[in-house]
C-alpha cells in the first residue's frame, strides 16, 4: 500500500492526490495539521528532513516534493498519461504546471507568509496584496495559455498535470477571496475539471481531516 503524509489544505498535497486519483492508484492518507505543527514531529522529519507535505511512502522508501512525486507517477504508471505524447505539447504543458510549481506557490506557501508576518512585520492587508500580485501575475499568463490551447481542461480535452497544478491553486486564490471571474478561460476549465471525479475525491473538503464545515 501507498502512504501519502499530507494536509487537507496544502496545494502540494491537493496535486499529489489529484494525481493519485487520476492515475487509479489507492493510497492510504496520514494527515498533519500543519496548524498544530504535526509536521515538525520527529517521527515524519525521520521520513521528510525539511519536515514538509506531501510525501509518499512507497516499496520501504520515501518520495519528497510533489515535482518529483509527480514525475515518479508519471514514469512508473504511465497510463492514463498526464503529459501529452508530442514533445512540444508536453513541453507546453509542463510550462503551464510551472507558472503554478514555481511562480505562484513558493512565494505564497505558509513558511513565507508566516515570514512576512514575523520578520518583515507585514499586516494582514499587506500579506494579502502580496498573495494577490503573485496568483494574478501568474493566472494572467495562463489565462492567455489556455486560451492557445485549452480545450475542456486546461491544455485540450484531457486532464493534463497542467491541471493538476492549476486546481489547487485555484482553491488557494478563492480562500483568499481573489475573484477567478477575471480569468474567464481558466475558470472555465477550472469548474470543468472539479467535476471530474479524480478531482472531487481529491478535494480539501472531501479529506478525512478536513475542519467540519
Amino acid at each position: 500500500m501507498i502512504r501519502l503524509h499530507s494536509y487537507w489544505r496544502s496545494g502540494t498535497s491537493y496535486r499529489t492526490r489529484i494525481a493519485l486519483n487520476l492515475k487509479g492508484i489507492a493510497y492510504e492518507q496520514v494527515t498533519h495539521d500543519l496548524r498544530k505543527g504535526e509536521h515538525k514531529d520527529s517521527a515524519f522529519l525521520d521520513l521528510q528532513p525539511q519536515g514538509l507535505v506531501p510525501a509518499l511512502e512507497v516499496d520501504g522508501d520515501t518520495l519528497i516534493q510533489s515535482p518529483a512525486i509527480l514525475e515518479w507517477l508519471e514514469e512508473t504508471h504511465p497510463e492514463p498519461p498526464l503529459l501529452p505524447a508530442h514533445p512540444l505539447a508536453r513541453a507546453q504543458v509542463r510550462a503551464m504546471a510551472a507558472i503554478v510549481g514555481y511562480d505562484i506557490h513558493p512565494v505564497n506557501n505558509l513558511r513565507i507568509l508566516k515570514s512576512l508576518r514575523a520578520d518583515l512585520a507585514a499586516d494582514e492587508a499587506q500579506v494579502s496584496a502580496w498573495i494577490a500580485r503573485w496568483i494574478a501575475e501568474g493566472f494572467a499568463a495562463l489565462e492567455r495559455l489556455i486560451a492557445r490551447h485549452g480545450g475542456a481542461f486546461a491544455y485540450g480535452d484531457n486532464p493534463t498535470l497542467a491541471d493538476v497544478y492549476l486546481v489547487p491553486q485555484a482553491y488557494a486564490a478563492e480562500r483568499f477571496d481573489l475573484d477567478l471571474n477575471a480569468y474567464p478561460r481558466l475558470n472555465g476549465v477550472v469548474a470543468h475539471a472539479r467535476q471530474h471525479p479524480a478531482f472531487a475525491a481529491a478535494a480539501p473538503e472531501a479529506q478525512p481531516d478536513a475542519d467540519p464545515s
